[in-house]
């Protein structure tokens, strides 16, 4: 029997926010898309969470079913619409899995209600907006509708057209997605004071040095959050690339983790069925060896 499917409209401050839901029991996990997302990011990852768990996909302002407002985007409205769901679904304190763009607004989410985050899960995902390397820092500042054309043949916009109650709206949705990547952030203090579970997953050919991931996992490791769990993919790829789906390996993955207890464990994940593309290139293999044995990572109900 296929898990319970739900769906409706959360409304958060004149943004009726659409979320898809799968599942019962356990811990409720939400998760949030990456930049010109859609429910469908996570792929069939959904499904295999939602065997023993409810969990909520939903979709920002402006996204997907989600009806525009006339109003920027900010990363303070799109992390108060992740909350704003929770609160709305009667989640309680839930578990987030956010993906580049959906991860900078669960960061947002955890550090305006910390109330409602159980666990964090932040799929490539820099502390601030300078750990991006310079190129894709560069090619976010030139996101605008002038580029329509050419993202009008990608399978970002086909999952976007197939849903959206106005196909019309995506040029302004990419002005408004292009006006706020510009915008400075920095959430270092934010992060360093964070209390709950945190894990951070990145290739090492991401659209983030594994310098930065360091760095980050640094803050969490402070003794104020000691919760982190920083996992780095094995073939270098970016967890989620054209199209962007994170693969169901991408949380059993080479790196380590540490939760409450402060323990460190390692866990390689060597399979070929990773995606060997990125938007910085293609790295020579889709395997590594594996480094201090071989397990299956932790999902992020565990």
């Amino acid at each position: 029997m296929s898990p319970m499917v739900s769906e409706g409209y959360a409304p958060v401050d004149g943004v009726d926010v659409y979320w898809c839901s799968e599942g019962e029991g356990g811990t409720p996990l939400v998760l949030v898309h990456g930049g010109f997302g859609v429910t469908g990011t996570f792929g069939d990852l959904v499904p295999r969470w939602a065997a023993d768990r409810r969990v909520v996909s939903i979709e920002l302002q402006g996204h997907g079913h989600s009806r525009d407002v006339d109003r920027p985007f900010t990363f303070d409205g799109f992390g108060d619409q992740v909350a704003g769901v929770v609160t709305h679904l009667g989640l309680g304190s839930a578990d987030l899995l956010g993906y580049s763009l959906g991860g900078l607004s669960c960061i947002s989410a955890a550090a305006r209600h910390a109330d409602v985050v159980r666990r964090l899960v932040l799929v490539s995902v820099p502390c601030r907006r300078d750990g991006w390397y310079p190129e894709v820092l560069e090619g976010m500042a030139g996101v605008n509708s002038g580029l329509f054309d050419q993202f009008r043949q990608s399978p970002l916009y086909a999952a976007y057209a197939a849903v959206a109650p106005d196909v019309d709206a995506f040029p302004r949705l990419m002005d408004k997605s292009g006006e706020l990547l510009r915008q400075p952030y920095d959430w270092c203090d934010d992060i360093a004071a964070f209390g709950m579970p945190t894990m951070l997953v990145c290739g090492d050919a991401d659209s983030i040095p594994t310098s930065h991931l360091a760095e980050f996992y640094g803050l969490l490791a402070s003794p104020s959050s000691p919760t982190s769990s920083p996992v780095s993919s094995p073939d270098g790829t970016r967890a989620g690339t054209d199209p962007p789906r994170v693969h169901p390996r991408r949380l059993g993955c080479l790196g380590f983790r540490v939760w409450r207890s402060s323990t460190t464990s390692w866990s390689c994940c060597t399979s070929s069925a990773w995606r060997s593309s990125s938007a910085r290139g293609s790295p020579s293999s889709g395997r590594r060896a594996c480094c201090r044995g071989c397990s299956t990572a932790r999902s992020p109900s565990s």
